[in-house]
């Protein structure tokens, strides 16, 4: 075990990004196919095949699951995804073709650095090349290169996040792993102590410093602005996606469960969490080597050990983030 979704047998993880842009992509991808759920939860999502993960609709396995900045733009990163696995020879099975699935969610990072600069086919692609069964890189990485948080009083106060990881093993060898990017709205809370690891900072210095200690605190400064008409200066630009992983056999129904269940850890991370603001998108892959079927008791246990592993993750985005496009990441300060 080495604290990442690639501890899960036949996944492989790939990014691809643009640093001085700052934006970029990152695909899981199922070599053998993984049945697939979702939950999403945010006011303000941004997704591709989500409705085919449905319990009651046909296709029961996705070949990949694509994260992506970019805004709606970064979805076309999945025609770059979706060439790969089409060469590869992997997809749902036509009379004409086997055509490759791949969900995919959003975060929305074009206002640090260069707008017109955004996760396209030909990056998708890079990133499948990319992919491989080690850990993958946390922070300014993939979709977490233009990650940010705090951006409740503007950009001039926020900080960087980036992307996270993590892992663990429950029970009889089952194994759940979770890789999230962390563009949220509100502050990162470490779970333990009720501190902000990350947030809106409590000035605008220039140079980015501040006392660790000094934050704004989101849920505060909303509190104080309900019932009144301040303009947010970020709306709809804030999200936290990601993928939770386990070698477990699953339905879609209970990998749906387990995504919603996984939601737990975002809210124990980030305060406030799932606002009218947040596009947060959680994804479940089960790869099913573990062969027998899941029971309920197995499902309860993979989904509390998932939102473990959120938070987690959710943690390491923010402590691997640097600093990128004159804002402060946590370890700058």
């Amino acid at each position: 075990m080495q604290n990442a979704i690639t501890d899960i047998a036949s996944l492989r993880v790939g990014h691809a990004h643009d640093h001085a842009a700052l934006t970029g992509c990152t695909v899981i991808l199922a070599d053998n196919g993984a049945v697939a759920g979702v939950d999403q939860r945010g006011g303000a999502p941004g997704t591709r095949e989500t409705d085919l993960l449905h319990p009651l609709n046909l296709v029961e396995k996705v070949n990949a699951i694509l994260l992506t900045g970019g805004s709606a733009f970064g979805l076309d990163a999945a025609a770059g995804v979706m060439q790969y696995l089409e060469e590869h020879g992997h997809g749902y099975e036509t009379a004409h073709g086997r055509i490759p699935i791949i969900p995919a969610a959003v975060i929305y990072d074009l206002g640090i650095g260069d707008s017109r600069v955004r996760p396209d086919a030909r990056m998708g692609y890079a990133a499948c090349q990319t992919a491989s069964s080690q850990p993958p890189a946390q922070g300014n990485a993939g979709a977490g290169t233009g990650a940010t948080v705090g951006k409740i009083l503007g950009r001039g106060q926020a900080m960087k996040a980036g992307i996270g990881t993590a892992s663990v093993e429950i029970g009889s060898g089952i194994r759940v792993g979770a890789l999230i990017v962390v563009n949220a709205f509100g502050d990162v809370i470490d779970p333990l102590t009720g501190s902000i690891l990350a947030g809106v900072r409590g000035d605008a210095d220039p140079s980015g410093g501040t006392p660790p200690s000094i934050f704004a605190d989101s849920q505060k400064i909303l509190a104080s602005l309900a019932g009144t008409e301040f303009p947010l200066a970020s709306p709809g630009e804030n999200t936290v996606i990601g993928v939770i992983a386990t070698n477990a056999t699953l339905t879609k129904g209970q990998a749906a469960k387990i995504a919603g269940m996984a939601h737990n850890g975002i809210a124990r991370t980030i305060r406030p969490a799932h606002t009218m603001f947040d596009g947060d998108t959680l994804f479940t892959l089960a790869t099913g080597e573990r062969t027998n079927p899941a029971t309920p008791l197995d499902v309860s246990a993979i989904g509390a050990a998932a939102a473990d592993i959120v938070a987690s993750a959710i943690l390491n985005a923010i402590r691997f983030a640097g600093r990128a496009g004159d804002l402060p990441a946590s370890r700058d300060l």
